[in-house]
């Protein structure tokens, strides 16, 4: 068997960590990945020796049980260059969409129950000004006062803008918003998979779209809704990355 194609062994080289692509079960590739990841797969029974693999970036499918990395064949450790460092990478696996929309769904669960104290003080006000709304009658357009009302409509506004700017935290800390959290998801970077962090995760991801959002509904309600159906329908691309992560350069995979 010739020598890894991506170790080099010249005095004072970086030795990179490789990575490998692996046919599933289902006859799906999986990967790129990491070799504590495909041992991880081993040990529980999803991949064996038998299981075709090639290396990231090689079109060559070999048994994993070909590589050194898992043959029982030596290889050589890590070590930092002077001039370099060693750029690791997390073995993630992307997220399906029924669990993405399952969060999705949870999040706007969420931001629907942050405007109920608000609603509930409109609704009130709407009561004490039109006691006919009790029995099921409408008030006259042109005799309802909107000045009581703007106190619940502040509410509102509070109630959604403090449920964003909590998800926005935790996204940007974990990369996981409430329902990413219960689905068991998260938000990476697209190019290496590390934790997306609060620019990309945050703010480019989540707040510059809802900002959007909120603009194009003062302008049209029709416009932001037609806004967050283009970017829904992004997640049916291949590689399941919406509107949102090709802004931000991120992906969502399984926690």
């Amino acid at each position: 068997m010739s020598p890894p194609p991506n170790i080099d062994a010249r005095p004072g080289a970086v030795f990179v960590a490789r990575m490998f692509i692996i046919i599933g079960g289902d006859g799906k590739e999986y990967g790129p990945v990491t070799t504590d990841q495909i041992r991880a797969w081993i040990t529980a029974g999803r991949a064996n020796l038998e299981t075709q693999a090639k290396l990231e970036g090689s079109a060559e499918w070999q048994r994993l049980g070909d590589f050194a990395e898992f043959s029982g064949a030596p290889v050589p450790p890590l070590v930092e260059s002077e001039s370099r460092d060693v750029v690791r990478r997390d073995a993630t696996e992307t997220a399906g969409r029924g669990a993405r929309i399952g969060a999705a769904l949870v999040n706007a669960m969420i931001y629907l129950l942050s405007t109920i104290p608000g609603s509930l003080l409109i609704s009130r006000k709407l009561l004490e000004q039109n006691p006919e709304l009790a029995q099921g009658g409408l008030p006259k357009m042109d005799e309802l006062d909107l000045a009581p009302l703007m106190g619940g409509v502040m509410w509102v506004w509070i109630g959604i803008l403090g449920a964003v700017v909590f998800q926005a935290i935790l996204l940007g800390l974990r990369g996981q918003n409430l329902g990413k959290m219960l689905v068991g998801i998260r938000v990476v970077r697209a190019d290496n998979g590390e934790p997306a962090g609060f620019v990309r995760g945050s703010l480019l991801r989540f707040l510059v779209p809802f900002a959007v959002m909120v603009v194009l509904n003062a302008l049209t309600a029709v416009l932001g809704f037609f806004f967050l159906l283009v970017d829904f329908c992004f997640i049916f691309r291949e590689d399941g990355r919406c509107l949102h992560d090709l802004m931000a350069g991120t992906k969502v995979v399984k926690a």
